[in-house]
């Protein structure tokens, strides 16, 4: 995994870790940190967010040998 991919991946978790706030709490994180939903820089983290839940999404499509996994072998015995 990139560092691009893993910096997305932590932005992914982020999102919806405030979203799981909004959800259950009705508390955003982001914008209590930030400055409110409007301010700058809580609009910037809210685009990040969602540009990095698009990079995730090739990870969705990504062969499970790319993504370092790998099949368990049979046992042959």
């Amino acid at each position: 995994m990139s560092g691009i991919q893993r910096a997305a991946l932590v932005l992914t978790i982020i999102g919806a870790v405030n979203w799981g706030l909004i959800g259950f709490f009705q508390f955003d994180l982001v914008a209590a940190i930030f400055g409110g939903q409007n301010a700058a820089l809580s609009r910037i983290i809210y685009g990040l967010v969602g540009i990095a839940g698009l990079i995730n999404l090739g990870l969705l499509f990504k062969p499970a040998a790319e993504l370092g996994r790998t099949e368990p072998k049979p046992d042959m015995r």
